[in-house]
């Protein structure tokens, strides 16, 4: 027996995302707290914000395609942006040569499109044509159309794809592996392709051969070509859920399956396989724990013969953040007690040497790897120290290439990291900066996710610095469970039912925030978005005696029917069911939707979400303020028309956000 989704739903009509009756109830909604929260102020910030997105003083962040470094950029003359690329000499100087390959607002302007830049596959190695990928506002629904790079003109009865979220690979010159609508049945429950087909030049899509295909539960199919000479490769895989797929390599017709756990993610380099373990693994008569990754010959292993060697093992403090391969290089960032270290691993013996010169309390991620070379990218970033790029060569000496500019005066600020006790007994970190010279108790900021592995880890934001920080706010960044910051286990335990320990470790910390002075719980506030948002509807349902003021954006928040909207059946895995009752009985308890009091005094709240978010749906947002309302809450709400999941398309809507939350919270919570 299912639990149906509950028709008495006074609110379903906003569920219709472009519908009039819905649009015009937006419009009611955002006309208020524009005029509310606009004023002199506002109006700073937001010129300070787009300042901060604009300026060209900014590191162009690039990636090699050959003998060129490719960047996507936006500023005040290029607001959906251009595609450039230029050579590592005149990368290195102050004013680069850059060579436009295609403008995106000159070409949305020749379509009639309001065109937001999705990406480009260029084929390898001699970079000769692209994908371009192009969304309509922002979603993550895109055309796909066939570009020459050496005309700088899209192919004339080229490949090109309608709006869909597809899934793209070249195979050769003359054919893609592709995973898209190709209608009915094509499609999986959570809106993603289920089928991979073989689509060769000249034939109409409908003539595509299947190649691969995954049942209708699946989250997703997809294949990939690697076309490193002497090492080309096609491997396809099925996602079962958010959290597990069945890989494959196809040789010929011939399905080969790479056994490694469902849940493990794998990579395949070269001659090298590596395995980066989500829970523990019993392999022969050796066990290796959640968060360790292993290396394996890639041929020995299909034959089952290959030795696996360890890598990286996790331990109390440690985990494995993230990894790139260089040709002959693996470039591994691992966090210790949520900061970040670098090493470069040799193949084979997998020796490593540690790289020098990052300070304590930062951020440092791989922005750039040539697989086909030897050269990376590293950007090491803190919450009041802005990026430095370091470039060199795996294993080399790295130096100093870009440094970004400072947004804000950081000489009174001071990084501290503390750990809060939550319920169970767990320790949770979280990092404050504040001024030194302001008095405490002050207005406070407080961010978390806590979802998807996801880890929240320092770094420079030029936007907060300006709007928070150098308005005497702190801003506090909370590692609760449920994120990466530890290792999949740190995710795993706050899965499903295991949810309310994300809620719980949030708490602790906004409770040790005011046991330690730092803030009083009028000056406290707090922001998510997506996951994080649907952290803030709890937080407002089941501790808003913790808050003085939330912002809750682009949310997740009614949880009965979250799996039915959009691409929400992907996060069945993460949630649970609830067309199951044994989940929806767990789920019940926080669903922020369900969970509303009319009797409970609620802080102050601001909610925001876009027209054109296709992965989180806008009725979640919509559906909330309204219950809200009906229960005598108050509530401001904004809703961008465009600007997809992250809530914004172009760099004047970015600012224009920016600036309505934080004021809202300096009203809410005090500042200047």
């Amino acid at each position: 027996m299912t639990n149906p989704p509950d028709a008495t739903d006074p609110y379903l009509w906003l569920e219709d995302v472009t519908g009039e009756d819905a649009l015009a109830w937006v419009r009611e909604h955002n006309e208020p707290t524009v005029a509310d929260l606009g004023g002199e102020r506002f109006e700073q910030m937001r010129a300070e914000a787009l300042e901060v997105l604009d300026t060209d003083t900014r590191i162009p962040y690039v990636r090699r395609r050959g003998d060129h470094l490719y960047n996507f950029w936006r500023d005040a003359a290029n607001q959906k942006g251009l595609w450039r690329r230029t050579t590592l000499e005149s990368y290195r100087t102050e004013e680069p040569d850059w060579d436009v390959i295609i403008d995106v607002d000159e070409l949305a302007r020749a379509d009639g499109e309001n065109w937001v830049w999705a990406g480009a596959a260029v084929i390898e190695p001699d970079h000769s044509r692209a994908l371009i990928s192009l969304s309509r506002g922002g979603s993550d629904a895109a055309v796909v159309r066939e570009f020459d790079m050496r005309t700088r003109t899209f192919v004339e009865d080229g490949f090109e794809l309608p709006e869909a979220k597809s899934q793209v690979s070249w195979e050769d010159e003359d054919t893609l592996l592709v995973g898209t609508d190709f209608g009915e049945g094509s499609l999986t429950e959570s809106g993603y392709p289920r089928l991979v087909k073989r689509w060769r030049r000249g034939q109409p899509l409908s003539y595509a051969e299947t190649v691969f295909g995954g049942a209708g539960t699946d989250v997703l199919v997809a294949a990939s070509r690697d076309r490193a000479e002497g090492f080309e490769r096609t491997l396809v895989s099925r996602a079962v859920d958010f959290f597990n797929e069945e890989v494959y390599e196809l040789r010929g017709a011939e399905l080969i399956r790479i056994d490694t756990p469902t849940d493990a993610t794998i990579s395949v380099h070269r001659t090298w396989l590596l395995i980066e373990l989500r829970t523990s693994w019993y392999h022969g008569v050796d066990e290796y724990p959640a968060g360790s990754l292993l290396a394996a010959d890639y041929e020995q292993f299909l034959a089952g013969t290959a030795p696996l060697r360890v890598v990286f093992a996790p331990d109390e403090h440690t985990c494995l953040h993230h990894y790139a391969w260089t040709r002959d290089r693996l470039v591994v960032v691992t966090l210790a007690d949520v900061a970040s270290r670098v090493e470069v691993f040799t193949p084979g013996d997998w020796s490593s040497e540690p790289v020098a010169g990052l300070p304590e309390n930062t951020n440092t991620a791989i922005v750039g790897a040539d697989h086909l070379g030897d050269e990376i990218f590293l950007d090491s970033s803190g919450f009041e120290t802005p990026s430095r790029l370091l470039h060199g060569a795996a294993g080399g000496e790295l130096a100093e290439i870009k440094r970004a500019p400072s947004f804000f005066d950081a000489a009174d600020l001071e990084v501290t990291q503390y750990f809060a006790t939550s319920d169970d007994g767990t320790r949770i970190p979280y990092f404050v900066v504040g001024h030194r010279h302001l008095q405490r108790p002050g207005p406070t900021l407080l961010g978390g996710y806590g979802g998807f592995e996801v880890a929240r880890t320092p770094g420079y934001d030029g936007v907060l610095g300006r709007s928070w920080l150098s308005r005497g706010g702190t801003y506090v960044l909370a590692n609760i469970r449920g994120g990466g910051e530890y290792g999949p286990t740190w995710h795993t335990q706050a899965m499903r039912e295991g949810r309310h320990l994300v809620a719980e470790d949030f708490a602790s910390v906004a409770k040790d925030l005011v046991a330690r002075g730092i803030t009083t719980v009028e000056q406290l506030g707090a922001q998510g978005g997506s996951n994080g948002g649907l952290l803030m509807g709890i937080m407002l349902t089941q501790y808003p005696e913790l808050f003085g003021a939330l912002v809750c954006s682009v949310p997740l928040l009614d949880m009965r029917r979250f799996h039915l909207l959009l691409a929400g059946a992907s996060w069945v895995a993460e949630y649970g069911d609830p067309d199951d009752p044994d989940d929806w009985a767990f789920i019940s308890k926080y669903s922020p939707y369900q969970n509303i009091s009319a009797d409970l005094r609620y802080p102050a709240v601001l909610i925001t979400t876009s027209t054109r978010d296709d992965r989180v749906h806008p009725g979640h947002a919509r559906k909330m303020t309204a219950a809200l309302e009906a229960a005598g809450h108050p509530v401001r709400y904004y809703e961008n028309i465009e600007g997809g999941h992250a809530g914004a398309s172009d760099n004047p809507q970015i600012a224009f956000r920016s600036a309505l939350i934080y004021e809202f919270l300096l009203r809410t919570l005090g500042g200047r």
